[in-house]
């Protein structure tokens, strides 16, 4: 009996669940892979607006990160490729409605929860998580449009490139940020913040950090911003040494950290970034009297170098005052229904990409790519081997994949229409594209700030995206 999957008289039906990097670098993968078959590919998102982690996970400062969105706007304006925006998988379609459309489906959702830090007083009020926040700026639609930003010392958790960003915006001046697409709510929050002094602890040395040069040289342009670094903080191991001597990247970061240590300066700035190592947070501490319930510190053990470039404790425990907390350890990704999940790493089980069951068998016709498959780990240029992978295995498994009972087409954008769902397009995204720049261009500053001409101010409520998008 023949598999109308593996029948060449139709195109390959591939959909992809999340249309963030992971997604769009398979989608383009599959279309330039050497085949002697058609592939039709439907790129599914729950957002109104494409790009993912790219538009609701980047530090708006950062014009470097944020030109990959060209690279992928480039591959969904040829026009191969349809977007199909404003679709909740697991409310607006199952897991049977994709089976039912499509021979195949790759899941790239990401991972976008804060990663659990299991210490005393970690729900305390002032305590948060850094993507919460991180969405809070980045203007994702799904979250309050307000954030308690009282506190005048804050503490940030984790040595990694988003612990680096959340406090970069937490101590720049909100003025500085008027040239990015930052949205307008964000920009008023962070111009009435009180904020003097930003805390960044990591747990291990300075050659262990998990950040970048570009993260790190970053830091020093902040306009009335100081940097502040400890002398007793800089220790290295034999294995700080190795790594530093084997790891340009390493030797980089160091280099500009010592120097910086070496030359730091008061220069009385209003605002001050302090960069602590070898401090593992134990315990958030409450406050008494009207701060009952609130963060009003935090407590670290000392950490030594064991020579191995990792690290024990001391037994000798310092405390900072600090209103705020911010926890930036990394990503986790989220359970998705009728799919299989790794409750300890977050992820979909999977070999390669091949999504497998209980029993460690691959489960026909599904696949995963990006964090979800792997965790968030890496760069976001790293998810196109993932893709690269997942891919392959798909279409080595093409001839044995289920065949999509309606694989028409029409027949998923009629489904969606039937059940009132208003689901968004390419062109859609570009109406929303345009009318975010002429918002920039038109841009006057309230509250007394500068009035600047801007790349685009976001626009952030979804019931407003959508009615731009399909207007």
């Amino acid at each position: 009996m023949s598999n109308p999957a593996a029948d060449r008289q139709r195109p390959l039906r591939v959909a992809i669940i999340g249309a963030g990097p992971a997604g769009v670098y398979a989608a383009d993968i599959l279309t330039k892979a050497e085949r002697d078959f058609e592939v039709s590919i439907d790129l599914f998102d729950q957002y109104p607006a494409p790009y993912g982690l790219i538009r609701y996970g980047v530090a708006p400062d950062h014009p470097r990160i944020k030109g990959i969105v060209n690279a992928l706007h480039k591959v969904l304006d040829r026009g191969d490729i349809r977007f199909l925006g404003n679709v909740n998988y697991g409310r607006d379609l199952t897991l049977k409605d994709f089976r039912d459309f499509y021979d195949a489906i790759i899941f790239a959702t990401g991972a976008i929860k804060d990663a659990d830090l299991d210490i005393p007083g970690i729900n305390l009020e002032g305590s948060f998580g850094a993507a919460d926040f991180v969405s809070w700026y980045d203007g994702h639609p799904d979250v309050s449009r307000e954030w308690p930003l009282e506190a005048k010392e804050i503490a940030v958790i984790g040595n990694g490139n988003v612990a680096l960003d959340v406090a970069r915006v937490l101590s720049k001046h909100a003025d500085d940020l008027l040239t990015t697409e930052i949205p307008d709510n964000v920009y008023r929050g962070l111009k009435n913040s009180p904020v003097t002094d930003v805390h960044v602890f990591g747990r291990r040395g300075p050659a262990q950090v998990k950040f970048t040069p570009l993260e790190l040289r970053e830091l020093s342009h902040s306009r009335d911003v100081d940097i502040v670094l400890y002398p007793e903080d800089f220790d290295f191991d034999e294995g700080s040494d190795e790594q530093i001597r084997s790891n340009n990247q390493t030797k980089t970061m160091v280099n500009t950290l010592t120097n910086w240590l070496v030359e730091e300066q008061d220069t009385g700035a209003s605002r001050r970034l302090h960069l602590h190592f070898l401090h593992t947070p134990v315990e958030i501490i409450e406050g008494s009297g009207d701060g009952a319930g609130k963060v009003a510190g935090i407590k670290f053990e000392r950490n030594e170098l064991d020579g191995t470039g990792n690290v024990r404790g001391t037994g000798e425990f310092v405390e900072y005052p600090v209103q705020a907390v911010y926890r930036a350890i990394g990503y986790f990704g989220s359970e998705l229904p009728e799919v299989g999940y790794d409750e300890r790493r977050g992820v979909i089980p999977n070999e390669g990409g091949r999504v497998i069951d209980t029993e460690g068998k691959p489960v026909p016709g599904i696949y995963t790519t990006g964090w979800i498959k792997r965790g968030p780990v890496g760069l976001i240029g790293h998810t196109k081997g993932d893709a690269l992978e997942t891919i392959g295995f798909l279409l080595e498994d093409r001839l044995d994949l289920p065949a999509a009972k309606n694989p028409s087409e029409d027949a998923i954008t009629k489904l969606l229409e039937e059940r009132g769902v208003e689901y968004t397009t390419w062109e859609g995204w570009l109406k929303l594209d345009e009318h975010e720049r002429q918002l920039g261009a038109s841009f006057v500053a309230d509250d007394g700030g500068p009035s600047v001409e801007r790349e685009r101010v976001k626009v952030v409520p979804r019931e407003d995206m959508v009615r731009i998008s399909r207007d």
